[in-house]
């Protein structure tokens, strides 16, 4: 399955001033969502880091369409894109209790070697997990 979606509740400690989600909480809700698309596969995030591989990220887009308020139930979809190389792509839809969409974004990862800090290609094991997602 080329998508995962997790539930996540607003915390009061995740709003602004406003009463609206703080913009910089959605690249947080976007890695929940990765994290748990890993899992869903069956790949520990700190599985590949003990292994030496990390995922930083090397690009991310977000796109605002309507606010998430405190206590709202968000529905936050990951989309598995694409994988090249040594890049990972995903897209995001946040959506509230109503399906109303919220919030989508995009973000572009690289597998990098701990070690040396430089890009690798992903491991056997990656790539055989994320071959199955691609159907």
């Amino acid at each position: 399955m080329n998508f995962h979606e997790i539930k996540v509740r607003v915390r009061y400690a995740e709003t602004d001033q406003m009463g609206v989600v703080y913009h910089g909480n959605y690249a947080e809700y976007f890695e929940m969502g990765r994290v748990e698309w890993l899992r869903n596969l069956g790949l520990s995030y700190r599985f590949m880091e003990e292994q030496g591989i990390m995922l930083p990220v090397v690009n991310l887009v977000l796109n605002y369409k309507k606010p998430a308020r405190y206590d709202d139930l968000l529905t936050v979809r990951t989309i598995f894109k694409k994988q090249q190389s040594v890049k990972i792509e995903f897209e995001y839809e946040i959506y509230n209790e109503n399906t109303e969409l919220l919030t989508t974004g995009s973000s572009i990862l690289v597998f990098v070697d701990m070690k040396t800090g430089k890009p690798v290609m992903p491991p056997g094991y990656v790539l055989e997990k994320i071959k199955g997602a691609d159907k």
